[in-house]
Parts: structure tokens; C-alpha cells; sequence
């Protein structure tokens, strides 16, 4: 078809052009007949935001994305581009890809008039059909639609009564795309209200022109709920234009956060050969992101989005390879305390509420750590009650009673080599016993990340306190320096 060069050649291939949004439709179904994946690269929206989307685009609706950030709205935008035909003829010249059938623009209606079956036609890839605006407060109504243009009309030397004079906005521009507003809210209710005869009755005006542009758009929007957003809201007759309304949502498990964050995490190859990553180190990243989404002192309304774990995972790569590096060492393996590293990555993506604020952000990411481990601890081992029977027993009794001996504390250092850690790891011998009794199959490799978990878990039960100083963590018994009169 990239071949066909004029209108004439094009009607001898019996070619039917369609709306974009039979277009969507009618390659939807295919996919879903042939039992293709239609949102390649998505996960946990399979029973969920997917099949709306999917009945929104079976119905030919606009369509509004509605969610807190980080939730894949743009990219499910982006990816209905692969729903559309691979390639579109145009009229060769035309600004607002002018169907070479239905011709709409003063451009393509003369052309044809004037060249008839020799009027040329070029070719529009689908990748070139998406158009994207951020709504910001400084956006007018002649950037998205359009407006008069004075040089233009000086140039060709016409009245600003002749519709020729036209400088067609972005939205025109995109006929027979993809639109995408994002952040829909932002807009200023004014240039929201110019947008009501588009999704209605598909026209738009200018300046008072008599000119009518039935435009074949594909609107999809994406905005944060109303009532977390205080610079605006999406006018009411504008939320009555669009077809449907899809909210999505974060991640509701663990693997499916992990899925999420090895597809998107930017990890060199170095790192990955070097750095050895424990399967408990990442279930632990993820839950960290989830204890963000339930604490008091974050604001739940702005969201924890899923940014937070792709960038702190790569943080805690690049804190264990950062520290390989300065021990001359050529692997490693990730370890609890790197977790410090990833404080950035937090701080940097959550709202605080007040309570928050006086806590400060490092403290409350610090925090949001050994919550996680608290968390996760009972699915490894047994329960740790807060209250226990006088001399009853329990399988954490003699890890206790080890550092109760240890008067002078036991230290962990950042930037220990292998060696040392692991050697200073297995001198609390009691830990091994415990992972026997309950982790007998557990890699070597992983069980030092294990052992040093069970220690921060303990402290967060209160077993034994932890402290955090610049260069490292001390573990210790609460009660031994009382008990000893130190």
C-alpha cells in the first residue's frame, strides 16, 4: 500500500477508511479473538483497569483515566497506539492529515477539487498518530485549537475574514490520532469549556469563523482524584462528555510489584553480574513501598507511587556496588544495611502529612524499613508475642541471651568486606540454629541477609534495641546494661 502514490491508485485498491475509534475497535477484537496481550507490559490490571478499558474502547468512548501517580496512565495511553492500523493515507501537504475519502480542510477540499484523482497521498505511520499535552495553567485555547495568524495572512496577503488566515492548534493537528491530555484537572476551567463542542459534536471554532471541522479524535485523559488536587477540578459538563471513567490503582501484591519493578528498573549489566540480589531483599523493597501507602505520617491522598521501588532499587544496587568498590572486592551480595541507601529514593516521593513533617523524612523513612521487616518476619518464622508466660520458652530465647553476654554491643558496619560480615554474622551462633530449624533450605549465600534480617527484626519486637550511628548499626540487649549496672 506505501506504494500508492495518488487518490486514483488508492480507490482501484477498493481501500475503505474508517474512524479512528472503529479503527481501536476493530483491531481490539482481533486481538481479543486471536488471544493477544492488548496492553503488552502492564501488570495487575488483567481483571481490572484492562477489561474497562477494553469495553471503553469496544464502545468508541473518550476516555478518562482517573488514579494517583505512578499508576501507568500514560503508558496504557501509549499503548493504544498499538491497536491502530500501521499505516493511514493523507493528503500529501495537509495539516490536519485530511483523509483522502473525507476530506475536511479549505487545503484538501481544493486539491482534490483541482487535481482530482492525481491529488497526492502520502503514507502515516501509527506511531506518529499520538499526540500528548501536559495541562498546565499557562495553556489558551489557541494553543490547543487554534487561532488567527497575522503573518500568515500578511504573507498571503488575505483579510482576516478568510478562513485561510487559520493556524490550526494541537488538537487539530492531530486529527485521526491519539490525544492525550494529562493532568486534566490543571486546566484551567475556560480552556476546559473549549473543549465541549470537540468531544460533543467533534468541531471546533475559531474566532468566530463559520468553519467546521468534524475532527476524528481518539481523547483519552488522565487525571489525580479530585480531592487531592487543589489546583482544580474537571468542570462538570466536560466529565459528562467523556464516555468512561477507569480508575486504576497500585499494585495489590508483592510479586506483582516485583514484576513491576525488574521491568522497569534501569540495572547495568556490571550490576547484575556482581551484585547478588536475595529474593527476601526484594520482597522486602516492595513491602517497604506498601508500609508508605499505610503509614500515618504519609498523605495518603498524593499516593506512594510505583516509581518509589524502581528507583529504590536501584539505589540499593548502587549502594552494595558502591561498596564493593571501595573494598577492592569483585562481588557481593546485597545486605539489610544497604537498605540505608535507599532513604533517598523515599524522601524524595512521599507527602508528608504534619505529624510527618515533625518526625522529618528520613526519620519516617528509617522507620518505614523496620516496618517492613516487622511485616514479613512471620512469614519466615514463628510469631513473636508481646507478652509470654514466666519461663516460657520461645526459638529466638537463646539469640537473646547471646548478646545479653555481649556487653560491648554487636556492630555492623556499612562497609565491612565479605569477609568480615559474614565471619562476624556466623560468630552468633545461635542464629544458625534458628535458620535450620526453620529455613533448612536456604542458599549460604542468602543466609547472612537472612541472619542480619532476623536481628532488625528482633529489634523492631523489642528482643533486642538498635541503634544507627554514621557508619553503621549496633545490635544489643535492651536490658543487659542495667542488669550489669553499666
Amino acid at each position: 500500500m506505501k506504494n500508492i502514490k495518488t487518490l486514483g491508485e488508492l480507490k482501484n485498491t477498493g481501500y475503505q477508511s474508517k474512524s479512528i475509534k472503529d479503527e481501536l475497535r476493530d483491531n481490539l477484537i482481533y486481538k481479543i479473538k486471536n488471544k493477544e496481550t492488548t496492553f503488552e507490559g502492564v501488570h495487575g490490571y488483567e481483571n481490572t483497569v484492562i477489561p474497562e478499558l477494553e469495553r471503553a474502547i469496544l464502545s468508541r468512548h473518550n476516555i478518562n483515566l482517573l488514579g494517583l501517580r505512578g499508576q501507568a496512565k500514560t503508558r496504557l495511553a501509549r499503548l493504544m497506539l498499538n491497536l491502530l492500523d500501521e499505516f493511514i493515507p493523507v493528503i500529501e501537504g495537509s495539516e490536519i492529515n485530511d483523509d483522502p475519502f473525507n476530506p475536511i480542510s479549505r487545503y484538501a477540499i481544493e486539491m482534490i477539487k483541482e487535481r482530482g484523482d492525481d491529488t497526492p497521498i502520502s503514507w502515516l505511520h501509527r506511531s506518529e498518530r499520538f499526540a500528548e499535552k501536559l495541562a498546565t495553567p499557562d495553556v489558551t485555547v489557541a494553543d490547543i485549537i487554534g487561532d488567527v495568524d497575522p503573518i500568515k495572512a500578511a504573507n498571503l496577503k488575505l483579510s482576516y475574514a478568510d478562513d485561510r488566515v487559520i493556524h490550526y492548534g494541537m488538537i487539530p493537528r492531530a486529527n485521526r490520532c491519539i490525544f492525550v491530555i494529562n493532568e486534566l484537572p490543571d486546566l484551567q476551567a475556560r480552556i476546559q469549556v473549549a473543549l465541549f463542542n470537540i468531544l460533543q459534536e467533534g468541531d471546533i471554532q475559531i474566532r468566530g469563523f463559520k468553519v467546521r471541522l468534524p475532527l476524528d479524535i481518539q481523547f483519552l485523559f488522565t487525571a489525580n482524584p479530585e480531592d487531592y488536587t487543589n489546583r482544580g477540578s474537571i468542570v462538570t459538563p466536560l466529565k459528562d462528555r467523556i464516555g468512561s471513567q477507569i480508575l486504576t490503582h497500585y499494585p495489590e501484591d508483592i510479586e506483582t510489584a516485583r514484576t513491576i519493578t525488574a521491568q522497569e528498573a534501569k540495572v547495568v549489566e556490571s550490576q547484575k553480574e556482581h551484585i547478588l540480589v536475595p529474593s527476601l531483599a526484594k520482597d522486602l523493597l516492595e513491602q517497604i513501598v506498601f508500609e508508605a501507602r499505610e503509614s500515618e505520617y504519609i498523605d495518603a491522598k498524593s499516593g506512594v507511587s510505583a516509581r518509589l521501588s524502581i528507583t529504590a532499587y536501584e539505589n540499593l544496587l548502587s549502594t552494595a556496588e558502591r561498596r564493593v568498590l571501595l573494598a577492592g572486592d569483585n562481588n557481593t551480595m546485597v545486605r539489610l544495611s544497604d537498605f540505608m541507601g535507599v532513604i533517598p529514593s523515599i524522601t524524595g516521593k512521599v507527602e508528608l502529612v504534619y505529624e510527618g513533617e515533625q518526625e522529618g523524612a528520613a526519620v519516617v523513612a528509617y522507620n518505614l524499613i523496620g516496618e517492613a521487616v516487622k511485616s514479613l518476619f512471620e512469614e519466615f518464622f514463628p510469631k513473636i508475642e508481646k507478652l509470654k508466660k514466666q519461663d516460657e520458652e520461645t526459638p529466638y530465647d537463646d539469640i537473646v541471651s547471646w548478646f545479653f553476654n555481649q556487653k560491648d554491643g554487636f556492630e555492623l558496619l556499612d562497609d565491612l568486606r565479605d569477609k568480615e560480615y559474614q565471619s562476624l554474622l556466623d560468630g552468633v551462633s545461635p542464629l544458625d540454629d534458628l535458620l535450620g530449624a526453620y529455613q533448612p533450605n536456604l542458599r549460604k549465600e542468602e543466609s547472612y541477609f537472612v541472619k542480619e534480617f532476623v536481628l532488625w527484626a528482633l529489634a523492631e519486637y523489642k528482643q533486642l534495641s538498635k541503634n544507627r550511628f554514621k557508619q553503621g548499626i549496633q545490635f544489643k540487649d535492651p536490658y543487659g546494661s542495667f542488669i550489669s549496672g553499666i
